[in-house]
C-alpha cells in the first residue's frame, strides 16, 4: 500500500520541444520585481472552468505583462482538465511576446509549458523520455528566470515540479531540499506559504527511501504549520502522513489513535476518507483483529465504489 502524497500543488493545494524558443539560454539581469497581479482570488483549483472565466474577465483591464500572465493561467486551467493540446496552443500563441516580457510572465510561461509535458494530471504512459526532457528544459528555464529575478515562490514552484520529471525518491529529495532552502531563507510571504507542502514532499521522499525517523520529523513539522494555518482538511492530511509513518516505524498504537481520531473528524466534517479506512484496515489486521479490519475494508470499498452500503 502506498501513502497519499498531499499538497503537491503548492500553497494555493505533468513531444513538443518546438515550443521552446531559441532564446532559451539568454543571459538574465532582472531587477527585483513585485508580482503585479494577484492570481489567488481568481483561482479555484476545484473548478478550472470557473477559473478560466475569471482570468478571461481580468484580461479586459490587464496591462500587457499581466495579460500574458493571465493567459498562462488560462493554459493551466486546460492542463488541469487534461486538455494539454489546447494548453500548448494558448502558450504557443503568446510565445512571440515572451522574450520582451518581464520575469514573472516569462517564469509563468515556462512553468505552464512544463506542466503540459509532466505534471500530476498526466498518465504514466504519457511520460515518454521526450516529454520528460521537454518538461525538464521548461522547468529549468523557469527556475533560472525566477532565481535571477528573486521570485522565490515561483522558483519553489519550479523546483517542486521537477519531482514529476525525476521520479526517483533520491532525486525528489534533492529537489525538495533545494526548495526548502529557498523557503527558509526567503522573506516573501508567498514563498513562506510553501513550507508545509515542501516538508510533506521531503517527508514522502524520505519515507520512500525507508528513512522513517527523518520522514516523521518532516511530517510533524508540516502538522505544526498546517494547524497554524487553520485549514482543517490539509491539517487532517498532515496528521495522516504522521500516522502512516508511525505505522512504518511499528508504532502501531500511536498510529491507530491518530487514524481513529481522523475517522471521527472526517465523519463530523461529512468527508469520509478512504485512506483513513485503508490505514485502519491495515492496522487492525496487523494487531490480529480481523473483524475490525474487515469492517474498514468494507467501508473503504463502499466509499471508493460510490455507495454507502445501505
Amino acid at each position: 500500500m502506498s501513502g497519499r502524497r498531499v499538497a503537491c500543488s503548492g500553497p494555493y493545494c505533468k513531444s513538443g520541444a518546438h515550443l521552446l524558443p531559441a532564446f532559451l539560454m539568454t543571459c538574465l539581469a532582472f531587477p527585483v520585481p513585485t508580482m503585479a497581479i494577484d492570481l489567488a482570488p481568481l483561482w479555484n483549483f476545484n473548478d478550472p472552468e470557473l477559473s478560466e472565466q475569471r482570468f478571461r474577465s481580468a484580461l479586459q483591464t490587464a496591462t500587457p505583462d499581466d495579460a500574458l500572465v493571465l493567459q498562462t493561467q488560462i493554459a493551466r486551467t486546460y492542463g488541469l482538465r487534461k486538455n494539454f493540446v489546447e494548453a500548448q496552443a494558448i502558450l504557443r500563441s503568446i510565445e512571440p511576446k515572451i522574450a520582451a516580457a518581464g520575469p514573472e510572465a516569462q517564469t509563468r510561461f515556462y512553468l505552464e509549458l512544463g506542466r503540459t509535458f509532466a505534471s500530476a494530471a498526466h498518465t504514466p504512459e504519457s511520460q515518454t523520455p521526450e516529454a520528460r526532457e521537454a518538461a525538464r528544459a521548461a522547468y529549468g528555464r523557469a527556475l533560472e528566470v525566477a532565481k535571477a529575478a528573486e521570485l522565490d515562490s515561483l522558483a519553489i514552484d519550479a523546483l517542486h515540479m521537477f519531482a514529476f520529471v525525476d521520479t526517483a525518491p533520491q532525486d525528489q529529495l534533492k529537489w525538495g531540499l533545494e526548495a526548502l532552502g529557498i523557503v527558509e531563507s526567503s522573506t516573501q510571504p508567498q514563498a513562506i506559504k510553501w513550507e508545509a507542502s515542501i516538508r510533506n514532499n521531503i517527508g514522502y521522499a524520505l519515507h520512500q527511501l525507508a528513512r522513517y525517523p527523518e520522514a516523521l520529523a518532516q511530517f510533524q513539522q508540516a502538522v505544526v504549520i498546517r494547524e497554524r494555518e487553520a485549514d482543517a482538511e490539509s491539517t487532517r492530511a498532515a496528521h495522516w502522513m504522521v500516522a502512516w509513518t508511525l505505522r512504518a516505524l511499528d508504532r502501531l498504537d500511536e498510529a491507530l489513535e491518530i487514524q481513529l481520531r481522523l475517522e471521527r473528524e472526517c465523519e463530523a466534517a461529512g468527508q469520509p476518507d478512504p485512506y483513513v479506512f485503508e490505514e485502519l484496515e491495515i492496522l487492525y489486521r496487523a494487531e490480529g483483529d480481523f473483524d475490525r479490519a474487515g469492517h474498514y475494508e468494507r467501508l473503504r470499498k463502499e466509499l471508493v465504489s460510490g455507495t454507502d452500503g445501505r
